[in-house]
């Protein structure tokens, strides 16, 4: 492991039961701006808190909902959104904020005057599950190293269909018709139901406590937090046992990490296993890709479990249209293919390009990725190669290095030549270049993909600005013609 894992967290305060939100709590949220800790700030705020945010990258996509709610936010950092001295008042009686942040820079201001002030500083993940505890709803989590997002929105839109009105939180755009107002990360409801996104990295998950378990798939992955494949199911595992104790877990048993988890879980696991093992063929499912089908079948297995008519079930899976970011499609002019995807694990990466090669057959296909932190991609290397090379063409943007503290270790030029390398020896045709940043990238592609081509824009930084700027630039271009 590197030594970024050992700071992971440092500085917060340990995981707890989840707590109500006490009306009018004061709340300040770091990194208000990403989709996790946006959804954190939009369900305090519905809770009841007094929240405010900050987040020195600007407005994202997340943050027209914020905007809309009327919830004070500014973009940068500093000591005094703790201090307060002008109007103590307005002290925050907590943070919220993202883990990596205390590892990039435990010198953070706001951090450092939270300590002084004996501030609880805590990971926005708690503010979601103290936001469950504020409704009563019981928690449905959807975990797995791949697919969260897109089964959590699946699974919201289910019980939207079913009358249900959940509560949520998924780490991709919700559209209005599932939110009920401007397109965000979370929902505000007063049903039964309140599901999260709950991902694992270097325990994000470790605040949700479930009633109803969704495990898609595990592999290694995030090896800056995770040594091994091992370390990953020993994650998986504690956080399951940690569930509520008459817990259902909906598996993906055809998974063999899923398998491995359950095979330890089994001998002394209080709660109940459902398997998810239905067989696609048996519905009519609206989302492209084998992976997509897996993710469908637990949709079905956690509709029965939490006692969804059969009919509102099969009427979800062909009707959802999926999540922003998850294979969206950005547009289609002058015959290029624009689709905006967040995958950045191999097989992720593997599995959209499969599901695109289906929708588009005998299209010549563009990868362009934007790998997602250094470690990951020097570590990960030649997988991402060997599946970058199945592409026809691919583009590699400049590594998002986000929380990575060292950007030596590889580049994005490098692995650009280990795509060329990998099809070369393979005899296929693809060749990949490394244009330069986000921008450069999209201007790359504007020259010099062709019509009848599809461009897979994929990563999880800033990739949607390669996607977006490339919309808009094909469209300057084609006078706005489709």
């Amino acid at each position: 492991m590197t030594r970024l894992a050992t700071d992971i967290g440092k500085g917060l305060a340990a995981v707890r039961d989840a707590r109500a939100i006490r009306p009018g709590e004061r709340i300040h949220v770091l990194g208000a701006a990403g989709a996790g800790a946006s959804a954190a700030v939009l369900l305090a705020h519905r809770a009841g808190a007094r929240v405010s945010g900050c987040d020195p990258g600007g407005q994202s996509p997340y943050t027209n909902a914020l905007a809309e709610a009327g919830i004070p936010l500014v973009w940068e950092h500093a000591a005094q959104h703790v201090l307060c001295d002008e109007h103590i008042e307005d002290r925050p009686q907590r943070l919220a904020v993202t883990k990596a942040l205390t590892a990039i820079n435990p010198d953070h201001p706001e951090l450092v005057a939270a300590h002084d002030l004996a501030i609880p500083t805590e990971p926005w993940q708690q503010l979601i599950a103290d936001a469950a505890a504020t409704t009563g709803q019981r928690l449905v989590a959807v975990a797995g190293t791949h697919g969260k997002s897109t089964t959590t929105g699946w699974l919201i839109d289910l019980l939207v269909r079913a009358g249900r009105d959940p509560s949520a939180f998924a780490g991709a755009l919700l559209d209005e018709q599932l939110i009920g107002g401007p397109p965000s990360t979370a929902r505000w409801g007063s049903g039964p139901e309140f599901v999260v996104e709950a991902d694992e990295y270097a325990g994000n998950f470790d605040a949700y406590r479930p009633s109803v378990a969704l495990l898609l798939n595990a592999e290694w992955d995030h090896p800056d937090v995770f040594a091994d494949e091992d370390a990953v199911f020993v994650a998986f595992e504690r956080w399951l046992r940690n569930a509520q104790p008459d817990a259902t877990l909906v598996a993906n048993l055809r998974d063999r990490g899923v398998a491995t988890i359950v095979e330890r879980l089994r001998p002394d696991w209080s709660g109940t296993i459902v398997a998810a093992d239905d067989e696609p063929a048996s519905y009519q499912i609206g989302l492209p890709g084998p992976a997509n089908a897996a993710n469908a079948m637990a949709v079905v297995a956690a509709g029965r479990v939490l006692g969804i008519d059969e009919s509102i079930v099969r009427e979800s899976l062909s009707a959802f249209r999926g999540v922003g970011r998850r294979l969206e499609l950005k547009g289609e002019i002058g015959g290029i293919v624009v689709l905006d995807d967040y995958g950045h694990h191999p097989t992720a990466i593997a599995r959209t390009l499969e599901a695109v090669r289906g929708m588009y057959p005998d299209r010549p296909v563009w990868a362009v990725y934007e790998p997602l932190t250094y470690h990951r991609t020097a570590l990960m290397l030649d997988r991402f190669a060997d599946t970058l090379a199945t592409a026809d063409h691919v583009a590699i943007a400049d590594i998002w290095a986000g929380r990575d503290p060292d950007t030596t270790i590889t580049s994005a030029q490098a692995l650009a030549d280990a795509v060329s390398a990998r099809a070369a020896s393979s005899g296929t045709a693809a060749t990949a270049v490394a244009p330069g940043t986000v921008e450069q990238t999209a201007d790359y592609l504007a020259d010099n993909a062709r019509p009848g081509e599809v461009v897979l824009v994929m990563g999880g930084g800033r990739s949607y600005v390669i996607a977006a700027r490339l919309v808009e630039l094909l469209r300057g271009r084609t006078g706005g013609s489709a």
